[in-house]
C-alpha cells in the first residue's frame, strides 16, 4: 500500500507531515509513504496581508488541487490557516493532540527588552487589537513569510519584536528565541491554534490514522471553528476563540470586534458533545 502526503514546502509544514507520516509508519510499517511538497499562493505573494489577497484560502488552493487530481492522498495543514467552510468532497479526517496554543514574544538575537522605537510585528488583527491593550506606547506593523523569514526580519533591526504561534516555534525547536509566552487571559489565540488537522478526499478510509487523531481535539476544534464560522470571522477578521474540556464539560472563550471597533470577550459552558451548537450559540449571543 503506498499514501502519498502533500504539504506546503516551508520547513515547519514539511516537520508537521513528518509528524503524520511517523503516525502511519507507527501503525504500519510496511505502508509505502511518500511526501510532495508544494508552493502555495500564501506562501509566493508575501507582500501583502492576507486579507488584501483574498485570504486563508490561499494556503490550501494546490494541495486541495492536488487531492482532487489524486497527486496526493492527504494533505496536512495548520487548522488554524484552513478556510472555515470545507468542500464536502475534501473532508477533514483526523485532528492531531493539541499543542501549546499561546502566542510567544520574540526579540531580536541577544537583546533583553523590547525597543520600542521600532514596530511590533505581528501578522493578524486579532493579535494587534490584543497587543495594543498590553503595550500601549507601541506600533505595529504587518509581518509574512515563514518562521525562519521572520526572524531575519526581526534580527536584521526592521521590527523591535514579532509574535508568532508557540506551537509552530516548538516543533521547529526554537523555544530559546522566546522572551515570553502570553496567558490566554492576555491574548485569545487564533480558533484552533497549535493543532494539526489531516484532510483526504470524501470516502478515502485512514484506519493507519488511528494513532494520530485525537477525539477531544476535534470536540475543541469543531466549537472554536463553529464560534468563528458564525461570526463570518475569516484570516483577516479580529475574532478569536479558545475552548478546552474539563471532564464532560466545554468551556468557550471568544473574542469579537463589531464595525464600530468595539471590543467583546464572553465565554460558554456545556456538554463537551454540544461545543458546534454551544460555539454557535455564543457567536450569536455576542454579535447581538
Amino acid at each position: 500500500m503506498k499514501v502519498v502526503v502533500g504539504s506546503r514546502e516551508s520547513k515547519l509544514a514539511v516537520i508537521q507531515s513528518e509528524m503524520v507520516i511517523r503516525a502511519i509508519k507507527e501503525y504500519d510499517e510496511n505502508i509505502d509513504v511518500e511526501l510532495v511538497t508544494m508552493k502555495t499562493t500564501g506562501d509566493i505573494i508575501l507582500d501583502k496581508t492576507l486579507d488584501k489577497i483574498g485570504g486563508k484560502g490561499l494556503f490550501v488552493k494546490e494541495l486541495d488541487k492536488a487531492l482532487m487530481d489524486k497527486r496526493a492522498d492527504l494533505t496536512v495543514h495548520s487548522l488554524k490557516d484552513m478556510p472555515m467552510e470545507v468542500p464536502e468532497d475534501l473532508p477533514l479526517l483526523a485532528f492531531s493532540k493539541r499543542e501549546d496554543p499561546r502566542d510567544a514574544f520574540l526579540l531580536p538575537a541577544g537583546a533583553s527588552e523590547i525597543d520600542f522605537s521600532k514596530p511590533i510585528g505581528c501578522s493578524s488583527l486579532r493579535r494587534k487589537l490584543q497587543l495594543e491593550k498590553l503595550f500601549p506606547q507601541a506600533s505595529f506593523k504587518p509581518i509574512r513569510g515563514n518562521v525562519q523569514t521572520r526572524l531575519k526580519k526581526l534580527d536584521s533591526g526592521e521590527y523591535g519584536a514579532i509574535v508568532l504561534a508557540y506551537a509552530g516555534i516548538k516543533r521547529l525547536g526554537l523555544e530559546e528565541r522566546v522572551s515570553r509566552l502570553f496567558a490566554i487571559e492576555e491574548i485569545l489565540p487564533a480558533a484552533c491554534q497549535g493543532i494539526l488537522v489531516v484532510q483526504g478526499r470524501a470516502g478515502y478510509e485512514v484506519p493507519y490514522l488511528a494513532g494520530f487523531a485525537d477525539e477531544e481535539t476535534k470536540l475543541i476544534a469543531l466549537a472554536e471553528r463553529s464560534y468563528v464560522r458564525t461570526l463570518d470571522g475569516g484570516c483577516s477578521s479580529p475574532v478569536a476563540a479558545y475552548a478546552c474540556i474539563d471532564g464532560e464539560e466545554i468551556t468557550i472563550q471568544g473574542f469579537y470586534v463589531d464595525e464600530e471597533e468595539n471590543q467583546y470577550i464572553d465565554s460558554i459552558k456545556g456538554s463537551k458533545y454540544k461545543g458546534e451548537a454551544l460555539g454557535k450559540e455564543l457567536a450569536l449571543r455576542m454579535k447581538g
